[in-house]
């Protein structure tokens, strides 16, 4: 017997399909600044933790440093990140953004602003933000790290 359109979906296959539909709808949002979706989370880690080793990204990403640094190389050529020797370990990078950056990461706050504005339209505010707040409970229960996008490890 044929399945209905009108079934009721489960939850997870509804995360999975508003998931892969939010992400797709910000890279093509997010290429017209010549960015990738991979290069945002960078960027925002930098920026939330400046001076970070790219030993500790690496860690955070869930990705062995090798990945960081081939992350990080487009990012530099950009002039977007600057890698600065640890004046506490010559070994290690510490990772920077470049004042080149600072106008990127407005556009980026533009567009990521305009993108959740329309993903969330269907809702009033406080059901956007009791969504938020069921996400992030689920997003905790299944040992997600906060702010980090696990299609690091596949990219």
């Amino acid at each position: 017997m044929p399945e209905s359109r009108n079934r009721p979906m489960g939850a997870a296959f509804l995360l999975a399909q508003l998931g892969a539909h939010a992400a797709n709808r910000f890279a093509a949002r997010i290429a017209e600044l010549g960015l990738s979706p991979a290069d945002v989370g960078l960027l925002r880690m930098i920026a939330a933790q400046p001076g970070r080793s790219q030993q500790s990204l690496a860690a955070d990403l869930g990705v062995v440093p090798s990945r960081v640094t081939a992350l990080i190389d487009p990012l530099d050529r950009a002039g977007l990140v600057e890698r600065r020797r640890s004046t506490g370990d010559r070994r290690n990078y510490e990772l920077h953004l470049t004042p080149d950056a600072t106008r990127v990461m407005d556009d980026i706050k533009r567009t990521a602003i305009a993108h959740e504005a329309d993903i969330t339209s269907a809702l009033d505010p406080d059901q956007q933000k009791q969504l938020i707040a069921l996400l992030q409970l689920i997003a905790a229960d299944q040992d997600l790290t906060p702010g980090v996008h696990p299609g690091y490890r596949g990219s």
